[in-house]
């Protein structure tokens, strides 16, 4: 930890949050001088303050361990490269337009990488009504079942998130040009262009 970066980090987060070094020592149990020579870069927080710090400051520990925030480039907002990650702990489904630092339940997730779907995986879209409808032979059992199922298309996405012991079909807009994804339990990222 470079101690002046960090103090500027923490001077310019605590700004923006429009809070005085008094109301950031009372959150964090500290004085407003520990705070202070911190931001002056004199001294750093204990380590066992940083959960309540980044807490406090709304950024992850690694943000104030590094002293800099890193911000991603600007998207052009093609959605087509959004990036899904599932938490391997409580099973969230998160997502991002683009690279970003994702973390649930403690652990930091690295996005799913999808592969080619193989027979044993493939889906069926059939257009109905201006819409596809989805189907699959996929079992849905509690241990290993499509967890969801998107579409993406240049400006659009559609998340329909599936439950074990449904039957694997669902309807979904009719979108030129789309990839169709889906996340298996046990075996990941599938995808097919429809």
């Amino acid at each position: 930890m470079d101690q002046i970066r960090t103090g500027r980090l923490i001077r310019t987060l605590r700004l923006s949050l429009g809070m005085t070094q008094l109301a950031l020592a009372e959150r964090l149990g500290v004085s407003d001088k520990a705070v202070s020579k911190w931001e002056r870069g004199c001294g750093a927080p204990d380590l066992s303050l940083l959960p309540l710090l980044s807490q406090a400051l709304g950024v992850d520990t690694d943000t104030l361990l590094r002293g800099d925030l890193e911000a991603n480039d600007m998207s052009n907002g093609n959605l087509n490269n959004m990036r899904f990650y599932v938490c391997p702990d409580c099973g969230n489904l998160l997502f991002a337009q683009e690279e970003a630092d994702i973390s649930c339940c403690g652990r930091r997730l690295s996005p799913l990488q999808a592969q080619e779907a193989d027979p044993a995986h493939m889906l069926h879209a059939e257009r109905n009504d201006g819409e596809w409808y989805i189907t699959g032979e996929h079992g849905m059992q509690r241990e290993h079942y499509i967890s969801f199922v998107a579409l993406l298309s240049g400006d659009t996405a559609v998340i329909k998130k599936r439950y074990p012991e449904w039957t694997m079909e669902t309807r979904l807009p009719y979108l030129p040009q789309g990839t169709l994804l889906w996340y298996c339990t046990r075996h990941g990222l599938f995808s097919q262009k429809l």
